[in-house]
């Protein structure tokens, strides 16, 4: 038998566990039981794939991990809140689709998730055709899912962040909202923690006000397919050392904003020394889309939606941008349209190659 030991390695451990999973299998049918649980594990992995590479799975867990070069802490939180709000959809659409009077579909809706993420190091261990992650952090990111967190915050959905990796992310947790908490354990110690509730940040998704380009308000259009991942393009249009990579015209970008990216973030847009286009981040749905409004050249308010939407072979992105005002939108001229499809096709080439 093959044994390739590995050399350590340094990123991002993630544990998403299925919450209730042992009342719902020693108390349901165990086939349907495992069908449904297969369902929501393959929709969680789904989405944490490819920001996170999966290891294995666990029963009702994922565990998956990122090298440190690969993940940048929005993405980090995006992926987990996006996996999270994904996880709560697909419950919801399996409770409304089935009629099913078993137990095992009565008891769907008593399910829930938590993560745990840990940055540490971890050696990657393969046998054979079977690839396993080894070391102390990787046993601590698993204590830490039997730890009281829930108890701490009163509710089963919830993501706990060790401090290190905060730490390591530069990410403020009293500014992000997390609740700190300290888990105690025998053979790991005392570990300083921070609690994001995941029930507060579902209801607070379903029940904001939506902000969006639609084809009907959109006075600019456009288009394409590509095999990128949903996640991979979301990072080009968020992470903004990939936004140079395809927006040649932006110098550098600077938030305003204190704490994560997301709704309410404010940039600072500059297209060289004396030109600057200030950037509301007015709606972010995480892998869905994002919408920005800009204050330049006179014109106030000018929304620009950027949609990400999971096809059969990859992902279509599309850009739709309101109308400043007829008269506004006249004097642009050809050459602003010109310029925007050059962004949008150098958007399409560099993501070709991340398939």
């Amino acid at each position: 038998m093959a044994l390739d030991l590995g050399t350590p390695e340094t990123g991002c451990l993630l544990l998403a566990d299925i919450s209730g999973y042992t009342d719902y299998i020693g108390s349901t049918e165990l086939l349907h039981a495992q069908d449904v649980i297969a369902d929501l594990l393959e929709t969680i992995v789904g989405v944490i794939e490819p920001t996170f590479q999966l290891s294995k799975l666990e029963g009702d867990a994922a565990f998956a991990y990122a090298s440190i070069n690969s993940i940048n802490p929005t993405m980090m939180l995006d992926t987990v809140e996006a996996a999270y709000f994904a996880f709560q959809k697909r419950l919801r659409d399996i409770t409304h689709a089935t009629s099913c009077p078993c137990d095992a579909c009565v008891m769907i809706p008593k399910l829930d998730l938590k993560f745990f993420v840990h940055d540490g190091q971890y050696v990657i261990r393969r046998i054979a055709r079977s690839e396993e992650l080894t070391g102390h952090d990787v046993i601590l990111v698993h204590r830490l899912a039997k730890g009281t967190a829930a108890d701490k915050i009163g509710k089963p959905a919830y993501a706990v962040f060790t401090k290190s990796t905060l730490d390591t992310m530069g990410m403020d947790p009293t500014v992000l909202g997390f609740v700190p908490h300290t888990e105690s354990f025998d053979d790991v110690g005392d570990v300083e923690v921070f609690i994001q509730d995941l029930a507060l940040r579902w209801t607070f998704e379903q029940e904001r006000n939506r902000d969006v380009v639609t084809s009907s308000d959109a006075v600019y259009e456009a288009s394409f397919e590509t095999p990128a991942a949903p996640s991979v393009v979301w990072e080009y249009l968020t992470n903004p050392q990939k936004r140079y990579e395809w927006q040649t015209h932006v110098t550098e970008l600077i938030p305003q904003t204190e704490g994560r990216v997301g709704a309410g973030t404010v940039n600072h847009c500059m297209h060289g020394p004396d030109s600057v286009t200030v950037e509301h981040v007015s709606d972010w749905r995480p892998f869905d889309y994002l919408t920005l409004r800009y204050d330049t050249a006179g014109l106030v308010d000018w929304a620009w939606t950027q949609q990400v939407e999971t096809v059969e072979d990859g992902t279509r992105f599309t850009m739709r941008i309101s109308n400043p005002g007829d008269e506004d939108w006249a004097e642009l001229g050809d050459a602003f349209t010109e310029n925007v499809d050059s962004q949008i096709q150098n958007l399409q080439n560099i993501l070709a190659t991340q398939g």
